[in-house]
Order: C-alpha cells, then sequence, then structure tokens
C-alpha cells in the first residue's frame, strides 16, 4: 500500500474520534469570548470616553511593540489561507461533511476571532496606518505560503502542533508587556488569546500522539522531516506595500526577538516540549529509518541552542510602514 493511501486509511480510522476532540478541545459559540467583550460598545455613551481611555494607554507603549502587535494580528487575519490549506490535506474532505472538516471549520471560526479583535484595537489606539496594515494583509492572502507540508496530514500535524505553541508564546508574551505598562484590557485581550492558542496546541498534539500509536514509524518520519526543512512561520511571505515577497519577515522578527516576545530559543524549546510531549525517545517498534530519524531528533535540540546563542540581533529598530514613530 502506498503511503498515501496508509495515511488516509489511518486519517479514516481516527475520525470516529474527531467529534469528541472536538467537545474536548472547543467551546461552544455560545459560551466562548467575543471581539466585543474585550472593546468599547458603541451603543454607550461612554463610547467615546473609552476609545480616548485606549489612545492614551497606547501612548505608553514602545515602537516596537507595536511593530509586533501589528505582525501577530497580520498572521492571525489570514486565516482564509490557513483554512484552505488544511482543507486540501489527505483525509479531510471539503465538500462532504466529515470529523476532520467539521474540526478545521470549528477551529477556523475560534481562530477567527483573534484577528478580528486585533485588528478593531490597533484601529482605535491610533499609533498605526490600517491602510498600509490592510494592504499587507492583502498581499500576505494573495501570495499564500509553502511551509513544506504538501497534502500530509502527518507532516500538517506537526506543524500546526509547533505553530499552535509558538503563537501561545508570543500572544502570551505581549500581554505581560502590555501588562507591565500598564495596559490591563490590552493584556487580558492578550492573555485570552494566547489561551485559545494553547488549547488548539494541546488538539494537535493529540491528533499526532493518536497516529503515533497507530503508524510510529511514519510519523517519526514526518516530525524528522518537519523538523530537519525548519518550521516555516505562516507569515513568512510578509511584505509591505511596494516590496517583494517576504522582505518584511526578517524585520518582523528581529522586532519579535530583540524585545523578547518570540526568539530562536522559543523555537528550540518549542521542539524539545513536542519531543517530551511524544516521548519520542521511547518510541518502540519503529523501522531502522525511523530509528535514525528518531535519533536525529533527540540530538537537535542542544546542537540548536549552541547555534541560536550565536544569532546577532540588530539594536536599531526597522521603520515600518504599518506603525507610526512617534
Amino acid at each position: 500500500m502506498s503511503l498515501k493511501n496508509v495515511r488516509l486509511e489511518v486519517m479514516q480510522h481516527l475520525e470516529k474520534d474527531v467529534q469528541s476532540l472536538i467537545e474536548k478541545y472547543l467551546i461552544p459559540v455560545e459560551k466562548i469570548w467575543q471581539p466585543t467583550d474585550f472593546l468599547p460598545d458603541s451603543t454607550k455613551d461612554t463610547f467615546f470616553e473609552d476609545v480616548k481611555e485606549i489612545r492614551e494607554l497606547s501612548k505608553e507603549l514602545p515602537y516596537d511593540f507595536w511593530v509586533v502587535l501589528v505582525g501577530d494580528m497580520i498572521t492571525e487575519e489570514a486565516l482564509p489561507s490557513y483554512e484552505s490549506w488544511l482543507m486540501d490535506v489527505e483525509g479531510v474532505d471539503q465538500v462532504e461533511r466529515n470529523g476532520w472538516s467539521t474540526w478545521l471549520r470549528h477551529w477556523t471560526g475560534e481562530e477567527n476571532r483573534h484577528g478580528d479583535v486585533l485588528n478593531k484595537y490597533l484601529y482605535l489606539s491610533g499609533r498605526v496606518n490600517m491602510r498600509e496594515i490592510e494592504k499587507t494583509t492583502q498581499y500576505l492572502i494573495n501570495d499564500g505560503f509553502d511551509i513544506g507540508t504538501g497534502r500530509d496530514p502527518y507532516k500538517n500535524f506537526v506543524y500546526t502542533s509547533f505553530q499552535e505553541l509558538a503563537t501561545y508564546v508570543s500572544h502570551n508574551r505581549v500581554a505581560k508587556i502590555a501588562k507591565q505598562k500598564g495596559n490591563k484590557q490590552l493584556a487580558k485581550m492578550c492573555k485570552i488569546i494566547s489561551g485559545d492558542e494553547m488549547r488548539h496546541h494541546h488538539a494537535y498534539s493529540e491528533f499526532v500522539e493518536r497516529i503515533f500509536a497507530v503508524d510510529p514509524s511514519q510519523m517519526m518520519m514526518a516530525f524528522h522531516d518537519m523538523m530537519k526543512r525548519k518550521i516555516a512561520m505562516p507569515a513568512h511571505f510578509l511584505r509591505e506595500s511596494g516590496e517583494s515577497i517576504g522582505t518584511a519577515f526578517e524585520e518582523f522578527s528581529n522586532t519579535a526577538q530583540r524585545i523578547g516576545v518570540y526568539t530562536s530559543n522559543d523555537y528550540v524549546d518549542i521542539l524539545q516540549k513536542l519531543i517530551d510531549r511524544w516521548e519520542i525517545g521511547n518510541m518502540t517498534g519503529l523501522s531502522e529509518e525511523a530509528e535514525k530519524a528518531r535519533d536525529y531528533l533527540m540530538k537537535l535540540p542542544p546542537r540548536m541552542y549552541r547555534l541560536s546563542e550565536r544569532i546577532k540581533i540588530p539594536e536599531n529598530s526597522f521603520q515600518f510602514k504599518w506603525v507610526d514613530p512617534a
């Protein structure tokens, strides 16, 4: 049987449990928070005072903070690209409703709120150029992205397990900075977004655990292949208006690293957490090729930590079109 057919069979085997996983990891619409819970109520007489307060508090937050918040928001706003990519994965039937497509639609519904609330907050803050941000968002959706997973569900679930934990780290750190600067409402908003991301991380990680239980060698090979090529961030094609694809991403990454929101060490920490979570070191019943893949994975974090120590981040902030430098 071909690898493609084996993966399809495994996905169909696991599909019977997806509904229970939806109930375990996702929150019903009527119970979950909505963007307006964190924004001024436009129907109330206090609306303009509340907006004024947001604008005043925004003045206390530094330039690099706004660059990172904008980059996070744009990444979340490009969600249509992510859903269309995952809907094309082997075993996910986007025409007929099945367990996997239901999961993706419900997951997308939760994720959609993140870009929505951040977009509105940035608009009200008075610190950013929304038209430039909107152009970047449209470019990112237009350009799409290539993360090296193809239609392989094993690789895609490794990617989402990693990426959801990375977004948790980023939003959680942004929340801490906002709190330190006295912006409690923004801190609370980013904190609750990070909580969503952690739930989603646990869900995708459990998908991988379940695949390891029935197809350990090929799941190990998929994990190895993804980490060997490195996990590309969803926004790695990020660009500003008038620039070529990907030109803004490096500077955005430098900014995030400079203020400690997401660093090269965080990348390695996440890899180690996945290795520990999936008990890679204790995995048995592997093929010879998968054994070699496991050995590679176990040795990878120490090697990457050594490399990350050599990375030098520019001290000076790059001037983005998105953010008012004042």
